[in-house]
């Protein structure tokens, strides 16, 4: 008698909503000496990565540039504009809408949040609204996230920018765009966008260590009236430098600039970035495709039921516990795909968000990774006996076979 073949070996696909898939170019260009960071190469490959930053952000404003995750584009964002006792608008209630409320409550701002639940978008009547009786202009910003990881609502930026423009407020409109920069369309001068914040291990292909700010002349004008900003968290050098090491507020952060510059190469000018998102706009409804197929003769379902409120970078699923957990461990184990985990969807019911997963479609990838990852996850669904629904593969691949 012999045992069944493990067939977990061979190339590992990660399949989370980031950090994303590193195109081998990307490393390749890390993989090397450090270089001097007073002259040299080095300056002109930096000087040369913010125009291209702009253009996937679709601004003509400014940018900085930061050593740190998302989390520390949070704070940057946050120690430009507002100070302490300043109010907040926070609508959202995933995940990533409640943390960066939690970050503006430890700089010691006020937060108003709205409350949509984990399976909604931003309602932007609600932010009218919430701005109409804030007749004193007390909220001095609103924060959105764009793509919230977790939930994987994505919310209307128009529509937001003009319902604070029918509300006739004069406050910040400051976007998370973490999740979804270079997959979901931002376009930052267009739909108003005041304060934008993004990271490097997701569209942009970079792994986690750098973080962006970009920025308007409205931000501007508020930053200049800040009675005091730290040094480390400043944009104005960053974006202004009058030297180079201000870029960094000291040592640059190098390998991740070389790897960056090959990522903008190949989004921006190689790519090109309304292909770019056309891409990620069809393997997200490959995604969905396969989901309804699943979900017609089982538990699975899409977080989201709205298609156009879903993001092109992640989808988020339900499948009851403990069916989420095991799905994902027989993965790993059995099929070398490791899924994401149900962020911030824990219950009284399912304390573990056992009953959740979250497949990643971000970044460096193309028809057969996600179809080789469906299929994964249609053999562990088979192998676990999680009742589901037929033809889903032959779903996805109708979408990929005729992109729209």
């Amino acid at each position: 008698m012999t045992n069944s073949p493990n067939l977990s070996h061979g190339r590992h696909t990660l399949a989370i909503p980031g950090p994303s898939v590193m195109p081998e170019r990307v490393l390749q260009a890390m993989h090397r000496p450090a270089p001097n960071i007073y002259t040299g190469e080095l300056i002109d490959l930096t000087y040369s990565l913010v125009p291209d930053l702009k253009a996937v952000a679709k601004t003509q404003g400014h940018v900085a540039m930061y050593i740190g995750n998302g989390h520390a584009a949070w704070e940057a964002s946050l120690a430009n504009v507002l100070e302490v006792g300043d109010k907040v608008l926070v609508p959202g209630a995933a995940q990533f809408s409640l943390g960066w409320a939690e970050t503006a409550r430890r700089r010691g701002l006020l937060v108003d949040q709205l409350d949509f639940g984990r399976r909604n978008a931003i309602d932007p009547q609600a932010v009218e609204d919430a701005l109409r009786a804030d007749s004193t202009h007390d909220i001095k910003a609103v924060l959105v996230v764009q793509t919230d990881t977790a939930s994987s609502a994505k919310s209307d930026l128009a529509a937001i920018r003009a319902a604070m423009d029918a509300a006739g407020h004069p406050a910040l409109l400051c976007v998370d765009s973490i999740a979804c920069l270079g997959c979901d369309d931002m376009q930052m001068d267009a739909w108003g966008v005041d304060v934008m914040v993004t990271g490097s291990q997701k569209g942009l292909m970079v792994p986690p260590g750098m973080c962006f700010v970009f920025f308007n002349d409205k931000a501007v004008v508020a930053r200049q009236k800040m009675s005091r900003v730290s040094s480390y968290w400043d944009w104005h050098p960053r974006a202004n430098p009058e030297g180079y090491y201000q870029m960094s507020c000291g040592t640059a952060p190098t390998h991740h600039l070389y790897g960056l510059r090959v990522a903008l190469d190949m989004i921006v000018h190689e790519e090109g970035m309304d292909n770019v998102l056309a891409r990620h706009a069809t393997l997200a409804r490959a995604v969905w495709a396969a989901c309804d197929a699943w979900g017609q003769g089982g538990p699975l379902e899409m977080n989201i039921a709205d298609p156009a409120a879903r993001s092109h970078a992640v989808t988020a699923l339900r499948i009851g516990a403990p069916h989420g957990t095991d799905l994902r461990n027989w993965l790993i184990a059995n099929a070398g795909v490791t899924l994401g985990i149900g962020l911030g969807m824990a219950t009284e019911d399912d304390a573990n968000s056992d009953g959740f997963f979250r497949i990643g479609h971000m970044g460096h990838i193309n028809t057969h990774m996600m179809l080789g990852t469906l299929g994964a996850i249609d053999a562990g669904l088979k192998a676990l006996r999680i009742p589901h629904g037929d033809g889903a593969l032959a779903a996805a691949a109708q979408v990929c076979a005729a992109p729209s």
